[in-house]
């Protein structure tokens, strides 16, 4: 990988005063993660979850064959840009999907499965860069996987909430009945009762409203959920997005600097993806056990408090400085495990994906920085462990804000946010819809959750 690497360099003429474009490359990736954030995010709450995860996964696949042919350090770049595109976007499309038609201990096994998947292709990657030491090969190699999935449309059904949402009240019955067989339960006659139908087609009849990033803070409990009130009256941060950037940042520094540590580079690599494995499977068995801020904050201040041990190390102790660094990256892992469900149990069904968006978009700010934080490492190896050390610590601190939404149903409106820790609200009124979902709850199943 390095000599391949190092090839590149000459390649490109990537050395001394273009030593920058090295890191550059990376970030740029992450760029065009934060500019897909929003765009497909915004078309996945309109047009359907199934379309946005379908059209990033071909752009994430069939990317990387254009991008092995590249010319020059532009071209790559310019792809690599489009590729990020479409990863991170097609990963919580994905993952909204399948929450939304899930209960909530049912979700957090989805989450495991999600997850370990990362995990295992995460293990992979370095099997497969000692195998195939050629970088455009490898590129080939990576896009094959999503090959596998174009079947899969015809099997994986569009989200029954979104459904409801957009008044398409019988492709949502059929998705529920399909449901309700195949985990051999028999469905009742009447899904949804005739007034909430009535209802709903009401709505359809008329110009449905069309929700954008606007919506995220329109209620002073959604605008809390999004923007970080401080208790001295300054409304200057955003809490969940600060939650995103600092783990994100954290995640992938730690992820992309394992090259770094001394060691063979694919066993170092491959030693991190099996510990956050791992982490993962922990995790699951332990998040619904403890409370979910408490859980982020403990993970966050772990890997704080190992990193930043990590200057009282003498730099001959190469072991133990390599122990450090993989172990405190197995807290931020298992906190960047469950990020993602907390977002999607506090933001309602009609922005989820845009709200998933802001704050995949301001996480990938975090991992836009990264690269760059890791290059100081060229200045002094521990550098890079102390900013992410004391950026852990603080993500830490501001997570413990959040409320707690272990075992809580999915939101559907934007009247039924949750309220932030420390921060008073006015009573709002509820909407007639949110009303008969509250009476649905109490009186019998809505959506598929409830027939697993």
């Amino acid at each position: 990988m390095k000599s391949d690497a190092f090839f590149r360099l000459l390649q490109w003429d990537l050395g001394c005063h273009n030593a920058w474009m090295v890191p550059f490359t990376t970030s740029l990736f992450f760029v065009g993660v934060l500019i897909g954030s929003f765009v497909s995010d915004h078309f996945s709450d309109r047009f359907g979850r199934k379309p946005v995860f379908f059209f990033t996964l071909a752009l994430q696949t069939f990317t990387p064959l254009i991008q092995a042919t590249s010319v020059n350090c532009f071209m790559f770049c310019i792809l690599n840009f489009l590729r990020g595109l479409g990863q991170i976007s097609n990963y919580i499309a994905s993952f909204i999907l399948g929450s939304e038609m899930l209960s909530p201990t049912a979700r957090m096994s989805a989450l495991l499965d999600h997850t370990v998947g990362f995990g295992v292709g995460y293990a992979l990657l370095p099997l497969f860069a000692y195998l195939i030491r050629g970088w455009k090969m490898l590129l080939v190699a990576s896009a094959i996987p999503g090959l596998l999935f174009i079947p899969t449309w015809w099997v994986i059904p569009e989200s029954p909430r979104w459904l409801l949402q957009k008044g398409r009240v019988e492709e949502a019955e059929l998705i529920i009945r399909a449901a309700a067989k195949k985990n051999q339960v028999q469905a009742p006659k009447v899904i949804f009762r005739a007034d909430e139908c009535l209802e709903l087609m009401q709505n359809t009849g008329e110009e449905r409203q069309t929700y954008t990033y606007l919506d995220l803070i329109r209620t002073p409990n959604m605008k809390n959920i999004t923007i970080l009130s401080v208790l001295i009256c300054l409304n200057f941060l955003l809490l969940l997005c600060f939650c995103m950037t600092a783990t994100a940042m954290v995640f992938y520094g730690l992820s992309l600097n394992t090259s770094n540590l001394n060691g063979n580079v694919y066993l170092t690599c491959f030693i991190s993806a099996v510990i956050d494995i791992v982490v993962y499977v922990a995790t699951w068995m332990l998040v619904n056990r403890v409370q979910r801020p408490t859980f982020i904050c403990s993970a966050m201040m772990f890997c704080g408090i190992m990193l930043l041990v990590i200057k009282l190390v003498p730099e001959a102790m190469h072991v133990m400085f390599q122990v450090l660094a993989l172990v405190g990256k197995a807290g931020v892992s298992s906190a960047y495990c469950i990020i993602f469900m907390i977002f999607t149990e506090l933001i309602p069904t009609v922005v989820r994906n845009m709200g998933l968006g802001v704050a995949s978009a301001a996480g990938r700010i975090g991992t836009i920085i990264c690269p760059f934080v890791i290059y100081m490492g060229v200045y002094s190896k521990i550098l890079p462990y102390i900013v992410f050390g004391t950026i852990s610590i603080m993500a830490a601190a501001v997570s413990m804000l959040l409320p707690d939404t272990r075992n809580s149903k999915l939101l559907d409106l934007i009247s039924q946010a949750k309220h932030i820790r420390g921060c008073r609200y006015k009573k709002e009124t509820a909407t007639a819809l949110s009303d008969l979902m509250a009476v649905n709850e109490q009186e019998g199943p809505l959506l598929a959750e409830d027939y697993e």
